[in-house]
């Protein structure tokens, strides 16, 4: 069993019934999942509610973006529902980002952690240009990490690549970083990509992994090679 799990699974699935069937082919001891739009819209806070019944913490990926008052009340209930962690675009402000901070603060629910999403992994440098940002992506996660711990998120959501420069420059934000992809695999419609390893080498506090997990003959063994690769992992210093 591993004592920090540094594993989210993502449970990239369209209802319920096989959401669940994902999840007991895997393991709470070895990883939390992660419940994105498409599922929530579909199955609602039921999924979450039987997730925490098989065992499993959860990240409600819903990356919130919305004026502060409507993100303050999403968080309330996400607060209510008992999730692990829950998401906010860092692109909406750090008003926006504040709102959400002070709703769990205020809740009488489970505290949930709080990380902001900088620049989607899907993202390279050029498709940032084509939304009027003509900086560097390494630029846009700074500033956008920055503006997320000044308004008192726990973490940020950024691509194992942004995540040692802001080990450095940000030590004290954990760092969520999806795009993990094993030795070998597809890297599919995701842009900035690593292993597992390299990944937390640079910084990453939590890795999330979907289909290389997912699609494994056997996940949980998928799951216990990582977390034992994990184990010996000689983690970076912050500067």
């Amino acid at each position: 069993m591993s004592e920090d799990k540094k594993i989210i699974v993502a449970l990239d699935k369209p209802d319920v019934g096989s959401a669940l069937e994902l999840a007991t082919s895997l393991d709470p001891d070895y990883c939390r999942v992660k419940v994105g739009k498409e599922l929530f819209t579909s199955a609602g806070p039921t999924v979450v509610e039987e997730l925490h019944k098989c065992g499993f913490e959860v990240f409600l990926d819903l990356k919130f973006h919305d004026i502060p008052n409507t993100v303050a009340g999403a968080i309330k209930v996400a607060c209510e529902l008992g999730v692990w962690m829950v998401d906010v675009h860092a692109s909406g402000g750090e008003r926006m980002m504040a709102a959400a901070r002070e709703a769990i603060e205020s809740s009488s629910g489970k505290s949930p952690l709080l990380v902001a999403v900088t620049v989607l992994t899907s993202m390279d440098q050029k498709e940032m240009h084509t939304t009027g940002l003509n900086g560097q992506v390494s630029v846009q996660v700074q500033l956008l990490a920055a503006l997320a711990s000044k308004a008192g998120c726990d973490g940020v959501v950024c691509s194992s690549l942004e995540a040692s420069m802001l080990q450095h420059t940000q030590s004290s934000l954990l760092k969520v970083t999806p795009g993990i992809r094993l030795a070998g695999d597809d890297a599919s419609d995701q842009r900035r990509v690593m292993t597992p390893v390299k990944a937390v080498e640079g910084g990453a506090d939590y890795l999330v992994i979907g289909r290389s997990v997912t699609g494994a003959a056997d996940p949980v063994a998928t799951l216990k090679d990582i977390s034992n690769d994990l184990g010996n992992v000689s983690l970076p210093v912050a500067g």
